[in-house]
């Protein structure tokens, strides 16, 4: 006898479609399914009237990894209770420390953990310095090998920040592009303080790689003077590199958001870039981070897209991101609430808010893993 799950009366946000349209959801064993589909027999009501219903979240840049690194959040903490319902960890964990991630990350959080594989052997695990030595990094054969069995592993991570690479400039991002071409994986490349310049990095990306901290407001950054993109992310764009939030403790502007919504339209994701200690403040959750695109003037419908389909297509992901008939029926399902608030962004510019995007209840394959009180 099949298992029925029938979610009433939401407001349920198709990105695919771009539509809010007042339906219901159809959920047997799992999958999400046709109303010719449900077993009457055994069928639970979820009635949702006043809630927006959502394929389940995505939040592409947390880093989750609490046994090895002194970054690392508990997974579940920041995903499916935060109706989050897959979180991608970004280079926390390279391939000598790929196995214990597995074994207490991956495995026993009710979230799905998947992973951009940082570049560095050791990833975050022997500080934050992890491209300083060019014998660190992973060889081809090695990221082969891996890959072979570990099929949550879904691109590559480099930070190009000066305090990371210290003398080697531009040379780990060329490695990483090697490495790319090689297994047929994205890059997400993290920028921030230069040296390498951001003029140097854009080049490097191709097709399908990611640029997370897109809009963080520092010198140096997508925004020329006069506020318009500077001609090699122009390029970037248009080659079909994705800009991702990835907001962070010192990543998110703002100012280079509003700058960058009032002259150009081309689709970006959202991301936290959390972590335990910017969990409080600035960042709070991927819908705490959300709210604030909200606040600058960006569509609902814009701003779940930048969560779902977006990452789904990024990742390459087949069961998630969507309402496609027969895929696994994760489900984000949140309110829009009427609520006061101050929220500011990581350079500590403060915007008063009246709405906010809160969790309401979360479905990992039809099954209620959270629900608010």
């Amino acid at each position: 006898m099949s298992k029925t799950v029938l979610l009433k009366n939401g407001w349920v946000i198709d990105p695919e479609e771009n539509t809010i349209i007042k339906k219901d959801v159809y959920i047997v064993d799992g999958k999400f399914a046709r109303l010719d589909e449900l077993d009457d027999e055994d069928k639970m009501e979820i009635d949702v009237e006043g809630s927006y219903v959502s394929p389940g979240f995505i939040d592409m840049h947390v880093h989750i990894f609490e046994e090895k690194t002194t970054l690392g959040i508990n997974a579940d903490r920041v995903g499916t209770q935060q109706g989050v319902t897959t979180i991608v960890d970004a280079g926390s964990s390279g391939i000598d420390d790929f196995p214990t991630f597995k074994e207490t990350i991956i495995n026993p959080s009710q979230t799905e953990v998947l992973s951009f594989i940082n570049i560095s052997r050791k990833g975050l695990c022997n500080g934050l310095t992890e491209l300083a030595d060019m014998n660190d990094l992973t060889a081809i054969k090695e990221l082969q090998d891996i890959l072979m069995i570990e099929k949550s592993i879904v691109g590559l991570k480099a930070r190009m920040s000066a305090s990371v690479v210290k003398d080697n400039g531009i040379k780990p991002l060329e490695f990483a592009r090697q490495l790319a071409d090689e297994v047929n994986l994205p890059i997400m490349v993290h920028i921030g303080n230069a040296p390498p310049e951001i003029t140097e990095i854009l080049p490097l990306l191709s097709k399908g790689d990611i640029v997370t901290h897109a809009f963080h407001g520092k010198k140096g950054g997508i925004l020329t003077k006069d506020d318009t993109l500077i001609d090699e992310a122009f390029e970037a764009i248009e080659r079909g590199v994705l800009f991702d939030v990835g907001h962070g403790t010192s990543s998110f502007s703002f100012q280079t958001m509003k700058k960058y919504k009032e002259r150009y339209d081309y689709p970006f994701s959202t991301s936290t870039d959390i972590y335990i200690g910017n969990y409080d403040k600035p960042v709070g959750s991927l819908m705490r981070t959300m709210s604030k695109l909200l606040a600058i003037g960006y569509s609902l419908e814009e701003i779940v897209a930048s969560v779902t389909s977006r990452p789904k297509k990024a990742l390459s992901l087949s069961e998630q991101g969507s309402f496609e008939h027969g895929t696994r029926a994760d489900v984000t399902i949140f309110k829009l609430i009427e609520q006061d608030e101050r929220l500011i962004d990581s350079h500590g510019e403060a915007m008063e808010v009246s709405r906010m995007i809160v969790p309401h209840i979360t479905l990992r394959e039809g099954k209620v893993v959270f629900e608010s009180k």
